[in-house]
């Protein structure tokens, strides 16, 4: 299937659920000052409803589909190979821009029902931090956030692998995960080490120390940890953001350790931003571009391994 009609489809599934849910960069120590303004409460949103997101009960048959797909296929094994895969190859050279610009390909742009695209959803999230007055360094993070879905045209074996919440493989399924019931025809439901409430992990080994279902958070997060000078605080916001068991349904404490609650709190910063800022006014790119090249320029370098 050609890459665009792909990821047409990929973009239709990515929507639909957005819907419910509405080289080694040395840092300088300007860069990696995060201070503390990025927990002030967002603002932006003081209007928005918040109880008409993620309202899955209402979810159309292909969000349902979707994750019973992604249920049934995130296995240990299958994350064991997806991380080994990715430590084999760089599937692409290219600019932080470059990137954005290739991922916005996901858009049909002859759709008359696509209300925004994903350099707009970029765009809006980080316009709407940089509104509240955020530091640079979460601009750029709401900047790229979902730069991860390039992993879609670099060897995914569908869209269960790309979009979706995330949640803890090697143990016990959380009952607060969507639709917890599809995960009875993973082959790890009832393994009698995978489906106990520790699993493979210790008591509060710490999230670092688990493994999360592969997709678009994880991939971004492996590919910048080193290609970027964000403080921890942004990488954690990348990694973290479609983790909603964890930061919105508060499952999973019992494999928090003590720096988990700092990194669950700028998670929970950005939230809003990723999940409340989008709106089908188009994004002035042209006009935006400058500064957020800047920001670009501070914190990455020229080309990434992707």
């Amino acid at each position: 299937m050609p890459g665009l009609t792909r990821g047409r489809l990929l973009d239709d599934m990515s929507d639909a659920i957005d819907e419910v849910n509405v080289i080694k960069y040395e840092p300088t120590s300007e860069d990696t000052q995060a201070g503390e303004d990025w927990k002030s409460e967002a603002t932006f949103d003081a209007t928005k409803d918040k109880a008409q997101f993620r309202q899955y009960e209402d979810a159309c048959d292909r969000v349902k589909s979707f994750y019973r797909e992604q249920h049934e296929k995130q296995t240990v094994e299958y994350n064991l190979k997806a991380r080994e895969n990715f430590k084999k190859t760089t599937r692409a050279r290219m600019s932080v821009w470059e990137a954005i610009e290739y991922l916005n390909t996901l858009i049909d742009e002859s759709d008359p029902d696509t209300s925004v695209s994903q350099i707009g959803h970029l765009l809006q999230t980080a316009e709407a931090i940089r509104r509240d007055g955020k530091p640079e360094w979460m601009q750029v993070t709401g900047l790229v956030h979902d730069l991860g879905k390039l992993l879609h045209f670099f060897g995914s074996e569908g869209q269960w692998d790309v979009v979706g919440d995330t949640f803890v493989v090697g143990c016990q399924y959380s009952d607060k995960i969507i639709y917890p019931e599809t995960f009875v025809n993973n082959p790890d439901y009832n393994d009698p080490v995978y489906s106990t409430k520790y699993g493979i992990y210790k008591p509060n080994c710490g999230m670092d120390n688990v493994m999360l279902s592969w997709g678009h958070d994880e991939y971004l997060y492996s590919v910048l940890k080193d290609q970027s000078s964000l403080p921890e605080e942004g990488l954690a916001m990348i990694r973290y953001h479609s983790f909603y068991p964890w930061h919105r349904e508060n499952a999973y404490s019992h494999l928090m350790n003590e720096k988990d609650q700092k990194t669950l709190e700028a998670v929970r910063a950005f939230n809003p931003y990723d999940l409340y800022s989008k709106s089908d006014e188009p994004s002035e790119v042209e006009a935006l571009r400058p500064y957020y090249q800047s920001l670009i320029d501070k914190f990455f370098p020229p080309v990434i391994n992707w």
